[in-house]
């Protein structure tokens, strides 16, 4: 991962670290362990973890955290173990027994037909206890409290869902079902579980749960807490943009340009527009870009200003992360006096959801 260094001699910069989360941890307190590490409060994470689950947690650092907001929507990889003949409050093995329900009648072909008609785009009703809001609270915090809750069911996609593997434990009675999935973001691996045991009316929970990969990075990539107390390991700003990104090129006007927020040339990406990470000519992250119809008036450099009179598209700057610099109000742009970016936004929630 490089830019590694010990803690008490780190000059910490702007990057991502990627955690194994341990077992037991939330993600907050990941977050809280990292802050001391790198002496800033400026960290955040993408995507929570349940205190049981470990994995692949990315936590972003100062300017790094402006990129979490767009690793949230990324899909995600698990691998888990689904126990059929049980359910409980939780839909996980950290909540209270509600029933037990014998899983001897139920058939190797029977789990396989149940894992198929739960591949796809489906509807799915999220876990009572989790981070979605009702009404403003959590709805974990209203089934805590012993209040009723009712989520609505939403669209999701399971990309692949694969069995591992099948035991049975308990003379039969419990089987323990092994699998890997490949999801959208907003799936929850438990109400998987849940759903497949009540298809095969049996009833269902999650007994283990860890993250394999969150879009482009790999539980191979991931550092424990104790190794990146040793030796701070993480992902610099420029690198993990462009591992998420299509890559786009400045020249040293551009650069400019976007410094103060200004639309350049768009980069091509069409009626489908998706964000685009443009570099200095030096490798540095400038900002990140989307094409957008070219609209006159608009903050633009001289060429970008052009393509508003031919109806053409420009791109505008979604997040900027180079301040601006001189050389910009020279460039003959079409508003010198347009107000600089921010160089700086808040820190990514740390309660995101997966």
């Amino acid at each position: 991962m490089g830019k590694k260094q010990k803690p008490e001699e780190l000059e910490v910069g702007s990057g991502l670290v990627l955690v194994d989360k341990p077992a037991g941890w939330t993600s907050h307190d990941v977050v809280g362990r990292l802050r001391k590490l790198a002496g800033t409060r400026k960290v955040g994470h993408a995507g929570t973890l349940d205190p049981m689950a470990t994995g692949v947690l990315v936590v972003g650092i100062n300017r790094a955290t402006r990129l979490l907001t767009h690793i949230v929507g990324v899909d995600k990889t698990y691998t888990a173990t689904m126990r059929l003949g049980q359910s409980t409050t939780t839909d996980d093995a950290e909540g209270e027994l509600l029933q037990t329900r014998f899983a001897n009648a139920v058939g190797a072909e029977d789990i396989h037909a149940e894992v198929a008609r739960l591949t796809g785009e489906i509807q799915q009703v999220p876990a009572t206890v989790s981070a979605i809001k009702v009404d403003g609270r959590r709805a974990y915090d209203r089934a805590r409290a012993g209040e009723e809750v009712e989520l609505n069911s939403r669209a999701i996609t399971v990309h692949s869902f694969e069995v591992l593997d099948i035991r049975r434990i308990e003379g039969g009675k419990l089987i323990d079902v092994d699998i890997e999935v490949r999801v959208s973001s907003g799936t929850y691996v438990r109400a998987l579980a849940r759903d497949l045991g009540e298809a095969l009316e049996v009833g269902g929970h999650l007994t283990a749960l860890r993250r394999t990969a969150v879009g482009p990075y790999s539980i191979d990539q991931t550092l424990t807490l104790e190794q990146l107390g040793e030796d701070f390991g993480y992902i610099g700003l420029a690198e993990a943009a462009a591992q998420l990104f299509p890559a786009r090129e400045l020249t040293a006007e551009e650069t400019a340009n976007l410094g103060f927020g200004r639309r350049v040339t768009a980069s091509g990406t069409g009626e489908a527009p998706q964000l685009t990470a443009a570099f200095s000519p030096e490798g540095d992250l400038v900002a990140l870009l989307r094409d957008v119809p070219a609209k006159k008036g608009a903050s633009a450099s001289p060429d970008a200003a052009d393509a508003a009179e031919s109806s053409s598209y420009q791109a505008k700057p979604e997040l900027v992360f180079a301040p601006a610099t001189a050389p910009a109000a020279a460039s003959g742009s079409t508003a010198a006096a347009a107000p600089t970016a921010p160089a700086e936004t808040p820190t990514q929630s740390e309660e995101s959801t997966a």
